[in-house]
């Protein structure tokens, strides 16, 4: 949630101003996860997004999400494999005003799927320095969900999560600029996995996040690079390091291609076990919590992937991105990675397609 309010990285910072035009954008993702010789989860989502200038002073924006899950997912990792289907539903809005020194964005989301539903606000609030060169960014925003799993382990569960975020971009040169977002989130609810037997984890998550972002132009090539790097720790004792690049190159006739690699390393959750087919199905050990969820293991993964985007008369813009992930234990930095655990293998195709109006 504390992601989603983050400010963009674009290539110059300045004091927002309404737009001018409008635009809307359609997306689709094909989705498809594995592990050793078993598909599991596949997603198809479609969104269709608009931005819509109001009286000169205001926008508004909406997304529209409409995806359905299929497949199978293991219900321990040393278990069988359960068939899954479900649909899922979401709708986010929010209404800009803007200053000649800033901005400030209320927000609100809703999801709902055959055992989830969630909602949620957000504020958040954008101030440029005189020289337009630094912009700092406030962010708040708060979470509350509602579970009711099909196979009736709980009944009305709900969790809530509150986030913080603060941010500052700096314009360092005429070919760098800079970002740095701090974010806190509080949980407190029911964040146990329903659907599987050897899994009850605290009622409370406590989250930090830093996140930092470097795009420099290259005026050789015309092409930008993006380099980031985020770091996540929470009261669960996992920690995480995500190293990520992009470069961006121009084409002639309206192309563009952006190769992209992202590493990423995190521990295991203080209360996660090894899964143990002899134990099963007792709960392993006699903690009261744990958890077999691959999810909260040790591991490192890395995504290789490609975005080309073409520029069509008329003012539309093409564009498809293909990812491929990885994940193994052995992967994992600064630790050993959790025994037992299968490589999970991911990919997904986006293609989009937005015009202004």
């Amino acid at each position: 949630m504390t992601a989603a309010l983050a400010l963009p990285l674009t290539g110059v910072v300045h004091a927002e101003s309404a737009p001018e035009r409008g635009l809307i954008a359609f997306k689709y993702l094909d989705y498809q996860d594995s592990q050793p010789d078993t598909s599991r989860i596949k997603v198809q989502a479609s969104a269709l997004s608009i931005l819509a200038p109001i009286s000169g002073e205001w926008s508004f924006g909406g997304t529209v999400t409409s995806d359905s899950i299929s497949g199978a997912s293991p219900l321990y990792q040393s278990s069988s494999i359960t068939p899954m289907h479900d649909h899922r539903r979401a709708l986010e809005a929010n209404v800009t005003r803007y200053f000649p020194n800033g901005t400030l964005t209320l927000g609100a989301n809703v999801s709902s799927e055959s055992d989830y539903l969630s909602r949620g606000l957000s504020l958040q609030a954008t101030r440029s320095s005189e020289d337009k060169n630094t912009t700092w960014t406030a962010g708040l925003g708060y979470n509350s969900d509602v579970i009711n799993p099909t196979n009736f382990a709980v009944v009305d569960a709900t969790k809530q999560v509150t986030g913080l975020l603060l941010g500052v971009t700096q314009v360092l040169t005429t070919d760098d600029i800079v970002q740095l977002n701090l974010s806190l989130s509080l949980g407190r609810g029911d964040f146990s996995d329903p659907y599987k037997f050897a899994d009850s984890r605290p009622s409370t998550r406590d989250s930090h996040t830093a996140m930092l972002r470097w795009n420099h132009h290259l005026e050789s090539t015309q092409g930008t690079t993006r380099l980031s790097y985020r770091y996540y720790t929470d009261s669960w004792g996992i920690d995480s390091h995500t190293l990520g690049f992009e470069y961006v190159q121009p084409l002639p006739q309206g192309w563009t291609v952006t190769p992209l690699a992202r590493l990423y390393s995190q521990s295991a959750a203080s209360f996660y076990v090894n899964p143990d087919a002899s134990s099963f199905p007792f709960a392993p050990g006699s903690s009261d919590n744990y958890s077999e969820d691959q999810r909260v293991s040790a591991f490192g993964a890395h995504t290789l992937g490609l975005k080309v985007a073409k520029q069509l008369d008329a003012g539309w813009l093409m564009d498809m991105k293909y990812e491929n992930y990885e994940q193994r234990a052995s992967w994992r930095l600064f630790g050993s990675g959790s025994p037992s655990q299968l490589p999970f293998y991911a990919r997904s195709i986006q293609l989009g397609l937005s015009h202004p109006f």
